[in-house]
């Protein structure tokens, strides 16, 4: 078997949830094995928190420039292969644009950056270094999702005619009546999150599958944002119209007040032969749809399954496949890269994804400035 990728981590240490997602995917298909990192701003901290997880701590560095001058000394054998930006969105183009310009290759969360020009300088980046690029649109991992990406591109669905996708959930109710409450949390900070909160944190999670399952591109949006209060500088509601040709339009919802509701990620599909519903919360289930036939239910694991769906599908039918996993197989797809492996293009969000998404944000930003007007996407 190759020798474990040696990961470093940027972000992610004490509670955090995307760490823990991060670290846990890694493990999973034992590709890995984190040698560096920079937990925490703090350094007793960080290094507090590596000692918890049993990380050694002569590689954890006081912040991310020590780590990267460090790193560069050592042997190439020895040295960080792969970094994986877990940071507050505003750090994510200055530590991913240095780890390119150094040669190591980038795991990144997204949004990759906070604003288009950023994304197009970190594309040309990413175009000089010749390493590997991976975002983290975690939803593009489920096997299900895999499942009707290939089905679609096999023409299962025919002519695709409507899209609707929403990502709807209800965390920031708890602080967004609160002035002094709000202004404690990094996603409704401009400084931080950048020019979008709702749209930028969740809804262009719904773009990237609208674009990753059906294969096709979205044109031009028309966006109308809810803010909830004037004092408030960041969206948290939206809803935009989408076309993606002449006669292919569709829907995103995005929601970050949806009173009760958890992690409501959806997408439904038609076309002129059949339509597709997946839902996050229910993952293992990919509903089929058809004017002349009975609905279909189809699930992981099984035979009938693409070789994409198969590959990232660890467990026999009837058993679900959750979250851990679907990150899991997007880092599986970023050794196989990593390592030079023949790799399906599906595997992962790519440095494109990144653009394209704060492309979609930007343009979203722009239709709700211009009054609800239609913007074209590059």
């Amino acid at each position: 078997m190759p020798k474990k990728i040696r990961l470093g981590i940027l972000g992610g240490g004490g509670d955090s949830l995307i760490g823990v997602l991060h670290r846990v995917a890694s493990h999973i298909n034992d590709n890995y094995q984190i040698v560096s990192a920079v937990f925490n701003p703090d350094f007793e901290q960080s290094l507090a928190f590596a000692r918890q997880i049993d990380v050694p701590t002569n590689r954890i560095y006081k912040d991310f420039d020590t780590m990267v001058e460090e790193e560069m000394k050592l042997p190439p054998e020895q040295r960080v292969q792969v970094c994986s930006i877990q940071t507050p969105n505003f750090l994510h183009f200055p530590m991913a644009k240095k780890l390119l310009d150094n040669g190591f290759h980038v795991i990144c969360e997204k949004p990759m950056t906070t604003t288009l020009q950023e994304a197009k300088i970190l594309q040309e980046a990413h175009r000089k270094s010749g390493t590997v690029f991976v975002l983290t649109h975690t939803y593009t991992g489920y096997p299900m999702v895999r499942e009707m990406r290939e089905m679609i591109k096999a023409g299962a669905l025919g002519k695709i005619h409507k899209v609707d996708a929403s990502y709807y959930q209800g965390w920031i109710n708890p602080v967004i009546h609160d002035p002094e409450v709000r202004k404690t949390v990094w996603r409704l900070d401009p400084k931080k999150a950048g020019i979008s909160s709702c749209m930028g944190d969740i809804g262009v999670h719904a773009f990237n599958l609208i674009e990753y399952t059906t294969g096709l591109k979205i044109n031009s949006v028309l966006c109308d944002f809810n803010y909830l209060y004037d004092d408030n500088q960041m969206d948290v509601d939206g809803t935009v119209l989408i076309r993606m040709g002449k006669h292919i339009k569709g829907l995103i919802r995005s929601s970050q007040v949806a009173t009760g509701e958890e992690n409501a990620l959806t997408i439904n599909i038609y076309g002129e032969k059949a339509g597709f519903r997946w839902e996050q919360e229910n993952p293992n289930f990919l509903y089929m749809t058809s004017d002349t036939e009975a609905l279909k239910v189809l699930k992981p694991g099984h035979s009938y399954n693409s070789k994409l769906s198969l590959a990232g599908t660890k467990l026999p039918p009837g058993h679900p496949e959750g979250i851990f996993d679907s990150m899991a197989n997007i880092y599986l797809g970023a050794a196989r890269a990593i390592r030079g492996e023949e790799y399906n293009d599906g595997e992962f969000p790519t440095m494109l994804d990144g653009v394209r998404g704060m492309n979609f944000i930007e343009a979203t930003v722009n239709s709700h400035k211009g009054g609800n007007i239609w913007v074209d996407l590059e």
